[in-house]
């Protein structure tokens, strides 16, 4: 058993400091406490893995918490990347505020949802409750909603209200899903016990195969809108484009996570309750189109942060496809992408929101000659492309590397789909960033603040780390999961 008051620190942490940060948060000090709450966060994260790693699963305040190989670890990425995102954010919103777009009620709100966003995801991924799942994720979307239309411009007003319609719908199906579960779940276990996801594991072959396929099938489309799956991934682009750049990495690089952990969760009961491998399947074909699709709209995209939106899109699909294919491998793959992917596309939208404030522009064509201009900010984006598309020997290009050679193996007919689509987003963004970062510059220095340049380097090194070593104890989370998931 995990003492309770270590849960309590992971969730509760970020759960004071939103309180707090809601009275204080438009203060010159509001910067630093969001920074020092999300490393008291981050301390907590860690001490939790640490206990897990040498304890095993366990329950936490009865069985209303459940910590597993699988979520401790996301729990750990969350944390850490929150926390250096609150590092970025630091001067990167001050600038905001420096240049009128932040008021000081603005930035009020900025840093106590960013807090209450950290909160949401920490329960969501901790939770034995699939009810409280749910109601997490819809936490996690109301307080993105309000951080994504900040700057109370018209186009950050539409990206909020067009992710809110859109992910409402989305987390609708989720409930009935939810429901339905219940309802399979209702004739085997008692009472409360009917929505927790141990007690529901324990039992899921002995679930209605019929109502626990349609519940899937509801919780795929609800969770996966968060996911960002084609065809419901439209509101993604916008709302990264328009909101803060803090907000566009935490949403790449943790929410997506979130969601698709929700997503693997429901997978493992249907598996279990089904054993037609439908799930699978499923996730397989949402999967590949998601890939498809959003690997040929990065040409059409003018726009540097809706360009890496979409490619945040690709990447969530390659996951979704990997964890449908199955089997220690895939999966295997699948959880190494879902770590790399985090860090590295948050230290991209990091580059490209210092790049833009230089600019005063996110049009790409606009953007030239920031190796001139920034070196350090031109070599990070330069970097970051680079990692991100999958080149060695960055840890993206070994998890693809594993999924495409898994593929191969196990479902021949889609590995010219993938290989297609890596070369396709490879030309697109290489081409643009390339512009970007070596192109005449046209780029006077703006730059009021020193920008915070160590996130960056800190995401990209243990990219790279991760491509080239897998710590022991982080391998054997990997392995525990994958063997979880795969069933």
């Amino acid at each position: 058993m995990i003492d309770a008051w270590i849960l309590m620190a992971v969730c509760g942490t970020p759960l004071v400091a939103g309180a707090c940060l809601a009275v204080l948060g438009q203060r010159g000090l509001a910067p630093d406490l969001n920074v020092a709450f999300s490393f008291l966060t981050f301390v907590a994260a860690m001490l939790l893995a640490a206990l897990t790693v040498a304890h095993g699963p366990s329950f936490a305040l009865g069985k209303l918490f459940f910590v597993d190989p699988l979520n401790v670890f996301l729990v750990a990425l969350t944390a850490f990347v929150g926390w250096t995102t609150s590092i970025f954010s630091r001067p990167y919103m001050r600038i905001e505020r420096d240049r009128g777009r932040m008021t000081a009620s603005r930035m009020r709100l900025y840093h106590s949802m960013y807090q209450l966003f950290m909160f949401a995801m920490l329960l969501a991924l901790t939770t034995n409750n699939m009810g409280i799942l749910w109601v997490a994720m819809e936490a996690a979307t109301l307080a993105t909603v309000l951080l994504v239309s900040v700057y109370r411009t018209a186009a950050s007003l539409e990206a909020a209200w067009k992710y809110f319609i859109l992910c409402g719908v989305g987390i609708a199906q989720a409930l009935f899903g939810t429901i339905l579960l219940y309802l399979a779940a209702s004739r085997q276990l008692d009472g409360g016990d009917a929505l927790l996801w141990s007690s529901l594991n324990a039992v899921k072959a002995s679930l209605d195969p019929t109502i626990v396929s349609l519940a899937f099938v509801f919780l795929l489309i609800g969770y996966g809108t968060k996911v960002g799956l084609v065809p419901m991934h439209n509101w993604l682009p916008d709302a990264h484009a328009e909101g803060p750049t803090p907000i566009s990495a935490v949403l790449s690089g943790l929410l997506l996570n979130v969601a698709l952990y929700a997503v693997l969760r429901c997978k493992v009961l249907a598996d279990g309750a089904l054993g037609n491998g439908l799930p699978g399947r499923m996730l397989i074909g949402f999967g590949l189109v998601s890939v498809l699709v959003a690997t040929f709209a990065l040409f059409r995209q003018r726009d540097v942060k809706r360009l890496f939106s979409y490619s945040s899109i690709e990447h969530m699909g390659l996951m979704t496809f990997a964890f449908g294919l199955g089997g220690p491998a895939a999966t295997f793959a699948g959880l190494l992408h879902m770590t790399v992917h985090s860090l590295v596309k948050s230290a991209v939208f990091f580059t490209v929101g210092h790049a833009a404030q230089k600019t005063g522009t996110q049009i790409m064509d606009d953007i030239r000659g920031l190796l001139r201009v920034s070196p350090m900010v031109g070599w990070g984006l330069m970097l970051g492309a680079l990692a991100i598309l999958g080149m060695p020997p960055f840890g993206v290009f070994a998890s693809e590397f594993l999924i495409l050679t898994t593929t191969m193996a196990r479902l021949p007919w889609a590995a010219p789909f993938l290989l297609l689509a890596l070369a396709v987003a490879f030309a697109a963004i290489f081409a643009r960033v390339q512009a970007m970062v070596f192109g005449e510059t046209s780029t006077a220095k703006v730059l009021e603040h020193r920008p915070a340049l160590l996130p960056v380097f800190v995401h990209l090194g243990l990219g790279l780390m991760l491509g080239l070593y897998v710590p022991p104890y982080l391998a054997e989370w990997y392995r525990l999961a994958a063997a979880m998931i795969a069933g």
